[in-house]
């Protein structure tokens, strides 16, 4: 069974910084991608990131790109967002989920996704 678990969200100002990490487990995933979505009250989920496991590829939205960095740690099975420079509009749940396509940016590709993790930009 394919497990995700993310933490490290939280309240920051605006201008802060916060580090997520997404825990996985089940699976091999050196042949999969791994991306961050968040979604807003009222919004659709939307991409913020993804990182392909085996070549370390990484894709990001437009606004994130330069704030916002994805990693991965093969060793611990973690993926990992760093998020800088944060805005209010950055406020939503974040949630990693894993995908066995090259879509990187429709949620809808990702079969497996975590509980969530809620950040909260504040003015």
């Amino acid at each position: 069974q394919v497990q995700l678990v993310e933490s490290g969200g939280g309240l920051v100002q605006t201008g802060g910084s916060l580090n997520l990490s997404c825990a996985a487990s089940g699976r091999t995933f050196s042949n999969y991608v791994m991306g961050w979505f968040r979604q807003a009250p009222g919004k659709e989920r939307e991409f913020v990131a993804a990182i392909n496991w085996s070549f370390d590829s990484t894709y990001y939205a437009d606004s994130v790109k330069g704030r916002f960095t994805i990693s991965r740690d093969n060793t611990k099975s973690t993926v990992y967002l760093r998020m800088n420079s944060l805005k209010p509009e950055d406020t939503a749940v974040y949630y990693c989920a894993t995908s066995t396509t090259f879509i990187y940016r429709n949620y809808r590709a990702y079969d497996y996704w975590g509980q969530g993790t809620q950040v909260t930009v504040s003015s």
